[in-house]
């Protein structure tokens, strides 16, 4: 087997590939399995998935998709795509809160992670789960919910306490967005309002290089209509904190085409085709690039951009672009944003992974007075001795894994240097 991630970094050293049909079958190749790990849109950048015994996609097990209105919550499959999820609940007249940037990931993968979308009263998409189904390590299934004694553990699981085979995700009724692209916002300016800028749209990214005097652009994804929530910023405004509007759809790397974008230029359409930055019918590039992802506390953000701002000449031969975005507090373990507002500062590199991690020791130092979380799912260096004062709830994590994981069937190598080792 030579199954490769998303960006090529990463060929999974796994002798077998399972892809199970039904549910019972799952069950039985979890329960067989000596060591096992489960694969979802394979989107992450390291080797969290990564395992030497067998790895499992649940890209084959169908489950339906299956809303009930009066609990507002829809129940899919844990391989399915958000995107997916997004289109049909779109067609039902619903909506999920939030998305992340790209609908092309799976649902189980994304919560595993703590990956989120954008907004300062946005929580991380395991904020939405209702509900989780798993396969444990003996087989057997499992329910969790929030209200469960072990629930904040089990929303960001990172793989290691089983298969997730179905969730149930919070759903509200459909609502529109219409995003704004402005270029060109001072840095000064920046520092100054930063508060004022994030909290001037439903979602807020802003694309930069660091060593710049501006950055390069800001998305602001407003909701509109008989249920908007917040004003709109119209295309139509002369400036936005004296960057000015774009005349053309934009992608965020300079230079590319937007036709991988979703719409902008404050044309409102459905939340499903505006919230992430890219659409479902296209692959938004190649993967040839690498992500990484630092998650401060947002009273530190100011401080935090002057030190990577500091870093610019050395951070911009090996970067494309960098974005930064807001996300809510939750109350999750292991969750990027747990107990903390938070500013996500994101990465997209060039595909040069050892220069990358060398340039990310010194960049990890930089941000380490702030209590930078690293994004599960991609490029960081930290050990777990330096990842553990981070979280104070890793220790009842590590409990609750060696409890329903007595013999260690989910622990990749990857968990033990980073989560299980300090």
């Amino acid at each position: 087997m030579s199954e490769k991630n998303w960006a090529g970094n990463v060929t999974y050293r796994a002798g077998k590939l399972r892809r199970p049909r039904s549910l019972d079958e799952l069950q039985e190749v979890v329960g067989r399995a000596t060591t096992l790990s489960a694969l979802g849109s394979r989107h992450s950048f390291n080797r969290i998935a990564d395992t030497a015994g067998e790895l499992v996609s649940l890209d084959r097990l169908e489950r339906p998709i299956d809303i009930d209105s009066e609990t507002m919550t829809v129940r899919v499959g844990g391989g399915v795509k958000y995107g997916v999820v997004g289109q049909y609940l779109q067609q039902q007249g619903y909506a999920l809160a939030n998305l992340a940037s790209l609908p092309h990931i799976s649902v189980a993968g994304a919560i595993a992670t703590a990956t989120h979308g954008s907004g300062d009263l946005n929580q991380n998409l395991s904020a939405g789960v209702r509900s989780m189904q798993l396969v444990q390590a003996d087989g057997s299934l499992v329910e969790v919910a929030p209200g469960d004694e072990d629930f904040d553990g089990y929303a960001v699981a990172l793989g290691a306490l089983g298969v997730v085979t179905e969730v149930s995700l919070a759903i509200v009724p459909t609502f529109d967005v219409a995003t704004s692209v402005f270029e060109r916002l001072p840095w000064p300016v920046l520092l100054e309002n930063f508060d004022d800028v994030t909290r001037s749209a439903y979602s807020v990214s802003l694309f930069t290089r660091w060593s710049a005097d501006t950055v390069d652009q800001a998305w602001l994804k407003s909701r509109v209509g008989r249920r908007a929530d917040i004003n709109t910023v119209a295309q139509t405004t002369e400036t936005f904190f004296g960057a000015t509007p774009a005349r053309t759809r934009l992608h965020p790397l300079p230079g590319v085409s937007a036709a991988a974008c979703t719409e902008q230029q404050g044309i409102p359409g459905p939340w499903v085709d505006r919230l992430p930055h890219f659409r479902l019918d296209f692959t938004p590039s190649n993967g040839d690039e690498l992500q990484s992802e630092f998650l401060v506390e947002r009273r530190h953000a100011v401080e935090a951009f002057e030190a990577l701002r500091a870093l610019g000449d050395r951070i911009d031969p090996v970067l494309q672009i960098s974005e930064i975005r807001t996300v809510a507090a939750d109350t999750f373990w292991l969750s990027s944003a747990g107990d903390r507002e938070s500013v996500a500062l994101h990465f997209t590199w060039k595909p040069l992974q050892t220069e990358v991690e060398d340039l990310l020791v010194d960049l990890e130092r930089a941000l380490a007075p702030f209590d930078a979380r690293p994004h599960w799912g991609k490029v960081f260096t930290a050990q777990a001795n330096s990842i553990a004062p981070l979280y104070a709830h890793l220790p009842d994590f590590v409990s609750l894994a060696d409890r329903v994981d007595p013999n260690q069937k989910f622990r990749t190598d990857f968990l033990r240097e980073r989560v299980f080792g300090f």
